[in-house]
């Protein structure tokens, strides 16, 4: 039996439900941030599949980065995320959040993220 929903787990599905009535067919980039890494996946919600990924993990960012819960790992991140995009046809995508305030890592990704193609 499951427990009562915390307010994080609401405010990531109120997000959710709000993308879901402006999709129009358009992927969607999530992320998804802990306290010492970024990840982030642009998802086809339609098919159920993830089209790329990017992590401050990747072998490609953690030759750039000292540590993969910052500001700049975020960015760099982003950067990789719409290179693969880019080369796997993706441009125009919805942003999701994730329930996580706009601010920080989180926005850190998504400039980055624009800077490099995205259209969101």
């Amino acid at each position: 039996m499951a427990g009562p929903i915390s307010r994080f787990n609401r405010r990531k599905m109120r997000v959710r439900r709000a993308l879901r009535k402006r999709a129009s067919g358009r992927p969607r980039l999530s992320v998804f941030r802990s306290s010492k890494h970024i990840y982030a996946q642009v998802i086809d919600d339609t098919k159920g599949h993830t089209l790329v990924a990017a992590s401050s993990l990747d072998p490609a960012v953690r030759g750039q980065i000292d540590k993969g819960g910052n500001v700049e790992a975020a960015a760099a991140v982003g950067k990789l995320l719409a290179e693969r995009a880019k080369d796997a046809g993706v441009v125009d995508v919805f942003f999701d959040r994730g329930g996580y305030l706009f601010h920080g890592r989180v926005k850190a990704l998504a400039d980055a993220a624009r800077e490099g193609g995205l259209n969101f």
